[in-house]
């Protein structure tokens, strides 16, 4: 920690402040969207979180941890809002998927869905500075299914299995930034691990990357499908048991073949052939696509989705389309694309 930089920031030097916080600033933002489980509300609790650590920071004795005060912070403004909010969910935290023939319902537009983090979030710098304490690596702890099981703990409990599980402080490190006893921080994770370990064989699949040859090759195929509007192709990707859902429907599929029929029905057979282009992208430690859609009025490839996949044995087991343009920017996508632009 640079003294002087640190002095002029208590004295009120904007400038001085923004270094001081710069190399701490995207584990931040990764820690309220592991405790929130939102990009939108994650970066409104990293701002919530900068304005009482720049009110604070003249009282901050320099002989304490830097990156520690900062955790403290903001775990605490995260805890303040949490109270405040219902948990993010997806549409199978709702009920059964949708029966054969059933209708979708209007879309839930409210602020409740789990939402995809970009992997700038979670990258190898960051991953670098993780302890050997920890029992999950960084790109595990974003997962859609690590987040679910997250948003099922009540807000303490979540904070200290991401302190001691993700970050990987010590017990008593927790205790004193949470303000309880050690006892307290231990029961606390301990109800935690057993809540996630009931989820144990979802956390436990070893995610694909977007560089594995297999993966890369299965990508391809998926976008060719959508960009031919070619269900059987599409359809053939997928294990037999797969799932779609597609935040803010509240509605989701199960198998491949109700999957197949309601792309066929709702998606490919009115827009047709060429009205969508795919970029291969990771979301969430998953491998990922951003979907781009032809605008009938204008002909411009606009913002769609971003699908979240999940791949076992070479076979999409789950596909989880965000249908939300808004979450664009913050994968650093263009809202519109150029024809020809949009392939990786």
């Amino acid at each position: 920690m640079d003294e002087a930089t640190l002095m002029a920031a208590q004295g009120g030097d904007d400038d001085a402040f923004g270094r001081l916080l710069a190399p701490y600033r995207r584990e931040l933002r990764a820690h309220c969207y592991r405790m929130a489980g939102s990009l939108h509300d994650a970066d409104d609790l990293l701002q919530d979180s900068l304005v009482r650590a720049w009110k604070g920071l003249p009282k901050f004795e320099r002989r304490a941890d830097l990156r520690t005060w900062l955790y403290k912070v903001t775990t605490n403004a995260c805890l303040d809002a949490l109270e405040k909010r219902s948990a993010r969910l997806l549409p199978r935290d709702l009920g059964p998927a949708l029966a054969a023939g059933a209708p979708y319902g209007a879309p839930r537009l409210d602020p409740v869905w789990l939402e995809p983090c970009p992997a700038e979030l979670y990258s190898a710098d960051a991953e670098a500075a993780a302890s050997p304490e920890a029992r999950y690596r960084r790109r595990e702890s974003v997962t859609l299914a690590f987040l679910c099981a997250l948003q099922v703990l009540p807000a303490k409990q979540r904070a200290a299995l991401i302190l001691r599980d993700v970050i990987g402080w010590q017990a008593d490190e927790c205790a004193d930034l949470l303000g309880l006893s050690v006892a307290a921080v231990n029961s606390a994770l301990q109800r935690a691990r057993e809540t996630l370990a009931s989820r144990g064989a979802e956390l436990a699949r070893t995610p694909p990357t977007i560089d594995d040859d297999a993966t890369s090759a299965l990508l391809s195929r998926y976008v060719s499908a959508w960009e031919r509007a070619d269900v059987d192709s599409l359809v053939v990707l997928l294990r037999d048991d797969a799932t779609l859902a597609m935040p803010p429907l509240s509605e989701w599929l199960n198998g491949a073949s109700a999957i197949g029929a309601a792309i066929s029905g709702m998606v490919f057979a009115p827009a047709g052939p060429g009205a969508f282009s795919l970029r291969i992208i990771e979301a969430s430690g998953r491998p990922a696509l951003a979907a781009y859609q032809r605008d009938p009025a204008t002909g411009l490839m606009k913002a769609a989705a971003i699908h979240v996949l999940e791949i076992e044995g070479g076979r999409i087991t789950g596909i989880m389309a965000f249908l939300d343009p808004s979450l664009f920017p913050r994968f650093g996508l263009a809202p519109t694309l150029l024809d020809g632009l949009a392939r990786r």
